[in-house]
């Protein structure tokens, strides 16, 4: 959004691309609380997998503390008393509920469960009703090509952008099975150049550390060669043309989907979130 500043010169049009991640993507909530303390706001979004799902939240309407406060209210913190877990028991057990099995094909877990909890007090069910425009990266599994999804309903988009594979079945919408857009853009901050004025990526891959060497098990074997993919596209990526501001917390040993150690996750991302901070104030 163009405005002017104390000194009468345009505000530059901010764009921000959010990655994928699993529970690392929720640094997004402490990068976006950024936005929040300095009174900027978007001028687009794009995000991929749970940088989607972060960015359809924020770009609806609600602020990123907000959203802090639901993460941690999901979990047992190790500040939590004994009141403290009982007040929070409702909201443990039906989260613990919205991951479901999947009893059909294409994937271990049912997103449609966890989906319908994470935005059944959503405000908008369109892109179109979104405060700040968003677009959401997915990846067509027969055609093998990248699919943005900019307008229309909101929730179908969402759900194909994280269709992990083996993990989440794939989406159908309009006729193409689309699967997790990390497959294609896992940071989609080239979709920002044209309509922004400074550009933002947000990387939250994991960082491995080997462990004695340990070989990993199943799940992890899959999700860290998804990774090893990721990371090596991504650096070509920012060799060719890199972001103006590249923000990439270093979260260790956090596997994708253990969502009770959000607490750590924050704890890890705040030191690239402090200086992201310092960055975009001198951009500006």
């Amino acid at each position: 959004m163009k405005g002017r500043g104390a000194t009468g010169q345009a505000m530059k049009r901010i764009g921000i691309a959010l990655g994928g991640g699993g529970v690392r993507g929720l640094a997004h909530v402490l990068v976006l609380e950024v936005f929040d303390q300095l009174g900027l706001r978007p001028a687009l979004i794009t995000g991929t997998s749970v940088g989607a799902i972060v960015g359809a939240a924020y770009a609806s309407g609600v602020p990123a503390a907000e959203m802090r406060t639901l993460c941690l209210r999901h979990i047992v913190t190790r500040n939590d008393r004994l009141g403290d877990v009982i007040g929070k028991r409702a909201h443990l057990r039906i989260w613990l509920n919205a991951f479901g099995l999947e009893t059909g094909r294409g994937g271990l877990l049912s997103p449609e469960r966890m989906f319908g909890y994470l935005f059944k007090g959503l405000p908008v069910s369109t892109f179109e009703q979104l405060h700040i425009p968003l677009r959401v990266i997915a990846a067509d599994y027969w055609a093998a090509r990248e699919v943005v999804f900019a307008s229309g309903e909101l929730l179908p988009a969402l759900r194909a952008s994280c269709a992990f594979p083996g993990v989440f079945a794939p989406a159908v919408v309009d006729g193409r099975v689309l699967v997790d857009g990390g497959m294609v853009n896992n940071v989609p901050y080239d979709h920002l150049r044209d309509a922004c004025d400074l550009v933002i990526a947000v990387d939250v891959a994991g960082t491995r550390q080997a462990e004695r060497q340990s070989v990993p098990g199943f799940i992890d074997s899959i999700v860290g060669a998804f990774n090893i993919m990721q990371e090596a596209e991504m650096a070509r990526r920012l060799s060719r043309a890199p972001p103006d501001i590249y923000v990439h917390p270093r979260i260790r040993n956090t596997r994708v989907f253990d969502f009770t150690r959000i607490e750590e996750v924050f704890e890890q991302a705040a030191p690239a979130v402090a200086r992201f901070r310092q960055e975009l104030e001198r951009a500006l």
